[in-house]
């Protein structure tokens, strides 16, 4: 395996996961400051709180884009299957 080969495998897969994480990391962001300014402007300092509207809006976020998360995942899985043949010389 060349040092080239190698170093593009790791850039795909970093890509790919980044892709398929993003939508759940931006979601549990966006709700997350959401919620914190909903605390500061009603003085509710609950550090429970935050927890259920995460967990339900990356819940649903998840089910909406499981099948696109799964198409990434499946494409970058053949594209590496396709490389197997140049990892062996």
């Amino acid at each position: 395996m060349s040092p080239g080969l190698a170093i593009e495998l790791l850039h795909r897969a970093v890509v790919t996961c980044l892709m398929v994480a993003a939508p759940l990391l931006v979601t549990s962001l966006l709700v997350g400051v959401v919620v914190s300014l909903v605390q500061a402007l009603t003085q509710i300092q609950e550090q429970t709180l935050t927890f259920i509207p995460k967990l339900v809006a990356v819940a649903m976020v998840m089910l909406v884009t499981l099948p696109w998360m799964i198409r990434q995942l499946v494409e970058y899985l053949a594209r590496s299957f396709d490389l197997l043949p140049s990892l062996v010389r």
